[in-house]
């Protein structure tokens, strides 16, 4: 899977956001885009979609970077970041050169960051197509982590317009979001939520994520402490306010290790006239089972269904995408009629109440396309529980994932 899906659930799920442990801050994100939660959530720190799951606007700025009205006038100068003419498309990989490194990254966001002290940093150059700079900033108020993640994704694709868009509050639990155009035409989501997406609000989760019209992906992302989930805040709030946030993702100083990435390719949706929609494809096939649809929702590959029976509502979610490299998908999987792949997984839905449970039917046709379906025991991804298991049994899901409906919207 590309790194770029991979990225989305951290966000979206997003709250689902990453784990702010700064040693693994954009892994997390990797791993919730993996998990296909980030991209739907994609800003958020709790919950499951999509998402990142990262994004804001460039060459906007002139003059200082802080120069926001309501923040410091004076940043700290980095070192210049080597000029790179942006590389042809490489469709052998989306790595770039390597001639930005990670510690030249952590520089530039030491820069970014006065008047406060950052350690235990973590980096990744361009030689990697996700690159990160990450530590723990302290203002002598209290330590706490914080991250930037830079990538390249299609700019008018369905990834690019789900991590800029505020999340359902249905499925997402936030104090405060905006997502705006600005003048450059770049895309820009601040969001401000919990690394838990239920009632046990411990630790903050601020994000700003912008997507430019280059492709450009940065998503910086702070907490209240030092480490994310359960651990103890040291703070009220995270050490840099979201107009300092924005600034940090407005910068250019981020934009020669994204010229070193080669353009992503343009996304591919199936369906009439390019467009997706997955929300009444889900509904349609719903259909057949009669039950009453309390909640419904959705954009492009995303959709998901809120069934009641009269016994406890339950949340029945859809994503298709589309795989350029689906190698990891064999492990466990089992072939289906058409060569279709499917992987089968239930247990406790993560970042959720105590008793939420998760079932996932996953499958993957030999062009590229994947289908995932997911229900869970409660009207929403956080839970809490509203029945002990989601309204439909496996085989639906089954039924669902595998249904002839594919084959005619998707091939095989």
């Amino acid at each position: 899977m590309p790194f770029e899906d991979e990225l989305g659930e951290a966000l979206r799920n997003a709250g689902a956001g990453f784990t702010p442990d700064p040693n693994a801050l954009v892994e997390a994100g990797e791993r919730r885009g993996r998990r296909l939660v980030a991209r739907r959530r994609a800003a958020v720190a709790g919950g499951s979609v999509l998402a990142l799951a990262f994004v804001g606007s460039v060459g906007a700025w002139s003059g200082g970077l802080f120069g926001l009205g309501d923040g410091p006038a004076d940043v700290a100068a980095a070192p210049p970041l080597p000029r790179q003419k942006t590389p042809a498309p490489d469709p052998g990989g989306r790595a770039g050169t390597g001639a930005v490194t990670g510690a030249q990254l952590i520089d530039v966001l030491k820069s970014l960051t006065p008047g406060r002290q950052l350690t235990d940093t973590q980096g990744r150059g361009s030689e990697d197509s996700g690159m990160l700079a990450s530590g723990i900033l302290d203002d002598g108020k209290g330590r706490a982590s914080m991250g930037v993640s830079l990538t390249r994704i299609d700019p008018v694709g369905g990834m690019a317009r789900e991590m800029t868009t505020c999340p359902d509050r249905k499925n997402v639990t936030f104090d405060s979001c905006t997502d705006e155009t600005l003048p450059d035409g770049s895309r820009l989501l601040l969001i401000q939520a919990w690394d838990y997406d239920d009632s046990r609000r411990s630790v903050k989760n601020w994000r700003a994520t912008l997507v430019t019209p280059q492709g450009f992906l940065i998503d910086a992302n702070e907490n209240n402490a030092p480490q994310g989930k359960q651990a103890k805040p040291t703070r009220t709030d995270p050490p840099l306010s979201m107009a300092e946030l924005k600034a940090v993702v407005l910068s250019d100083k981020w934009h020669p290790a994204l010229n070193d990435l080669p353009p992503a390719p343009a996304e591919h949706v199936p369906g009439k006239k390019g467009e997706l929609d997955a929300e009444n494809f889900l509904e349609h096939l719903l259909r057949a089972y009669e039950f009453p649809v309390a909640d419904r929702g959705g954009d492009g590959g995303y959709g998901y269904v809120v069934l009641d029976d009269g016994k406890g509502r339950s949340m029945i979610e859809l994503r298709i995408q589309q795989e350029a490299d689906s190698k990891d998908f064999a492990s466990g999987a089992t072939t289906q009629p058409l060569g279709v792949k499917m992987k089968v997984s239930q247990g406790p839905a993560q970042n959720a109440a105590a008793g939420t449970v998760k079932w996932t039917v996953d499958t993957l046709r030999s062009n590229g396309y994947r289908v995932t379906v997911t229900a869970y025991n409660s009207p929403k991804q956080a839970g809490p529980a509203s029945r002990t298991a989601p309204v439909l049994t496996l085989e639906q899901l089954k039924e669902v994932a595998l249904s002839r409906h594919w084959q005619e919207e998707l091939g095989r």
